[in-house]
């Protein structure tokens, strides 16, 4: 689901408005009813004091990229050789002959205190990702390209690793929208196309709501397979005895799917429908 959008100008900043998208994102999910722990996940645009000052305000983990500057150099730097931990994601492959992962990662942490410049400094835990460099595969001692996050998340070192690189399910949410509402912005004016970004938001959200009243199959569908299956149907409407009555084909494939989501949003009131 989206919580929240907003259309940008293209000259903006990546991180431009990132808190404030934030603590709104934050007070929709709690509105919605989700009352479990939220866990706010984003680059570097917004790895900064006001996007995490945020989080810490609303009571919500965080985990964020860090920048690299001489601050968080030196914490990597700081670093015991022996804190490094092998770090095993989904997916990950083992070597036969050694049974070490074949991608070398390698995760450990270190108590940061992030924009120590600033009225609100925050004190967390700096994990980072080492990762041999396949380019210098003949040097004479390893060379590691570091790869830290700033998070309060309170798993172990590697799994707060894993949560922090799991796939982010809005790339597929991204997805879905360019395919359908957002492949064309309809106005050359910036406020009708900042409207219409809304509308898609609002649409997508009907739409999984939909999918998931259907089928589990449908609550994990694409949206071009939403429209397809329960919202291009081919009905027709007639009037009798002043009646509305929805007239389904009664051998179309997914009549039955399109008859649970009816049942389940409509019956209560109105009953199922009819099929021709």
């Amino acid at each position: 689901m989206v919580a929240g959008i907003r259309l940008r100008a293209g000259r903006a900043g990546s991180g431009k408005g990132a808190a404030s998208m934030a603590k709104e994102a934050i007070a929709t999910a709690r509105a919605a009813g989700a009352s479990g722990q939220i866990l706010v996940r984003g680059d570097s645009a917004y790895g900064n004091h006001a996007v995490v000052g945020a989080c810490v305000k609303a009571g919500v983990r965080f985990s964020v990229v860090l920048t690299k500057n001489p601050a968080v150099t030196a914490a990597i730097a700081s670093i015991a050789e022996d804190a490094w931990t092998p770090v095993h994601y989904p997916g990950a492959v083992v070597d036969d002959d050694t049974g070490e992962l074949i991608s070398d990662a390698e995760v450990a942490e270190v108590e940061f205190t992030a924009f120590a410049s600033t009225r609100h400094p925050v004190t967390a835990r700096l994990v980072v990702r080492r990762v041999r460099d396949c380019a210098r595969e003949e040097e004479l001692f390893p060379v590691w390209r570091h790869h830290p996050f700033f998070t309060n998340n309170t798993e172990p070192t590697a799994d707060a690793d894993i949560t922090h690189r799991r796939h982010a399910i809005i790339e597929t949410v991204f997805a879905d929208l360019i395919d359908g509402p957002l492949a064309h912005l309809p106005s050359g004016r910036f406020a009708a196309n900042s409207a219409w970004a809304i509308c898609a938001a609002i649409c997508h959200n009907l739409l999984r709501a939909a999918g998931t009243l259907t089928s589990p199959r449908h609550a994990l569908a694409r949206g071009a397979t939403l429209r397809r299956h329960i919202v291009t149907v081919p009905a027709r409407l007639a009037r009798p005895g002043r009646r509305t009555v929805l007239h389904l084909p009664e051998h179309w494939p997914w009549a039955q799917h399109w008859k649970t989501l009816w049942n389940n949003v409509f019956r209560p009131a109105t009953g199922p429908p009819r099929l021709a």
